[in-house]
């Protein structure tokens, strides 16, 4: 075990595989099927396919890296061993971490959310951002049990929840008698496009099985192994839920609806049961990828830490740099939950990831394609699909919502003018890497 905390081969490839899933499907489907459909209008269901298109080219990079230097500082390792301990890869590192942790507060309001409406209460209540609050205190606490306790609780609920929405998905098809009712309010290609920046959202959880890299057995095969059964196994899932919500529901109800859009499909597809049972899976899926995405954001701070990258403070704090970076996680989270609602919290984390993830692909283009034997055409077209879709969804908050899309910018420069200064001060050494 190495200063920071982190075990290997604590985590086996079934496990990275529910890591993987449990945080896309818990912040994927029951948090951005309305607001998706919000963008794409009818054609919601093939956003999640577009997304899926982006990601699978994204994903070639993360696993051709990992799979030549597998690390437990995963995203933090891919940045500086393209850029060197510099600002760019510092600031990029922790981009990334911060979308993780905006999917985090994403996550918690809509287990806010989702136990309000089957209670009946009003999901606008205070009581949303409370709830949410006490889930990532459960994830702490879990997290603080240990990496095998993380991995145990995500396969046994990823098995749960993913049997469970496919169940759901197929039933709902069936009881509609497959015929799709989100028809109308078609709203063109630029919709449909930003829609997609947030369909990558859906999918971005497979990065903490990147962030997991020497926790998982066999890290040179595993890894990238693990990466695209997840992908493969939420691109089935989110489609049987997609057309099924399609099938339940016209499009006003959908995104009248948006924060809980599976709860509302289910009522009339499933009958009363079958909203309880869509609560419930709600539940398990929010709880599990909240589990899942804390143990990855934490270790990911704590190697970043190790690399001399960011500062770092134990404010008195007794045991590890991972213990402490996971108290820092869970406040900066429960922070977000408080002070944001779902729609803004998913756009500032659309933002972040998708610059971070055009730095990690043209670093990996420009210094390490030949180094890890990366074809160069798929690089550049990973870097074409996010700037296409950045655009996009840009051009249309700028219009809805010009608010969000300053704050985005200027938190990113907030970032990179942080680390910068940090790293004036206390340059990054060389080898400060590298913990395989």
């Amino acid at each position: 075990m190495t200063k920071s905390g982190y075990e290997k081969n604590s985590i086996t490839l079934p496990r990275a595989v529910a890591m993987g899933t449990g945080v896309m499907i818990g912040a994927g489907i029951f948090a951005l099927t309305g607001q998706i459909a919000e963008l794409a209008g009818p054609l919601f269901p093939l956003s999640f396919v577009m997304g899926a298109i982006v990601t699978a080219f994204s994903a070639y990079t993360y696993i051709k890296m990992s799979n030549a230097f597998p690390s437990a500082g995963g995203i933090g390792m891919i940045l500086k061993k393209a850029y060197g301990p510099t600002t760019v890869a510092a600031g990029a590192a922790l981009l990334m971490a911060l979308s993780m942790v905006i999917n985090e507060s994403l996550v918690a309001r809509t287990f806010g959310t989702y136990t309000l409406r089957a209670f009946g209460g009003d999901p606008d209540s205070a009581l949303v951002p409370v709830l949410g609050v006490g889930l990532i205190v459960f994830a702490y606490l879990v997290n603080a049990s240990g990496a095998r306790s993380v991995g145990l609780l995500s396969i046994v609920m990823a098995l749960l929840k993913v049997g469970g929405i496919a169940l759901f998905g197929a039933a709902g098809l069936w009881a509609s008698g497959i015929s799709f009712e989100a028809t109308g309010g078609d709203m063109g290609a630029s919709g449909f496009l930003a829609s997609v920046a947030l369909s990558i959202l859906a999918f971005k959880g497979f990065t903490t099985i990147t962030n997991s890299g020497a926790e998982i057995t066999d890290p040179h095969r595993n890894v990238g192994r693990a990466i695209v059964l997840s992908i493969a196994t939420c691109v089935v899932v989110y489609m049987l839920v997609a057309f099924a919500v399609g099938s339940s529901l016209p499009l006003d109800r959908i995104i009248a609806a948006k924060d809980y859009a599976l709860a509302e499909a289910a009522q009339p597809a499933l009958g009363q049961t079958g909203f309880y049972l869509t609560v419930a899976l709600a539940l398990l899926a929010t709880a599990s990828g909240l589990v899942a995405s804390v143990f990855a954001v934490s270790r990911m701070l704590a190697m970043l830490t190790d690399m001399k990258m960011i500062p770092h403070s134990h404010f008195g704090m007794s045991g590890t740099i991972k213990d402490h970076t996971l108290v820092y996680t869970v406040v900066i989270a429960g922070f977000l939950t408080v002070f944001f609602d779902l729609g803004r919290i998913a756009l500032l984390g659309a933002f972040f990831y998708l610059v971070m993830d055009m730095i990690i692909h043209f670093g990996v283009f420009r210094h390490l394609r030949k180094e890890i034997g990366a074809q160069g055409w798929v690089l550049l077209t990973a870097i074409a699909l996010d700037a296409v879709v950045l655009a996009a969804f840009a051009a249309m908050k700028w219009q809805s919502d010009p608010l969000i899309v300053v704050v985005a910018i200027i938190g990113m420069a907030l970032v990179f003018l942080f680390v910068g200064v940090f790293l004036a001060r206390n340059p990054a050494p060389e080898g400060a890497h590298d913990h395989q």
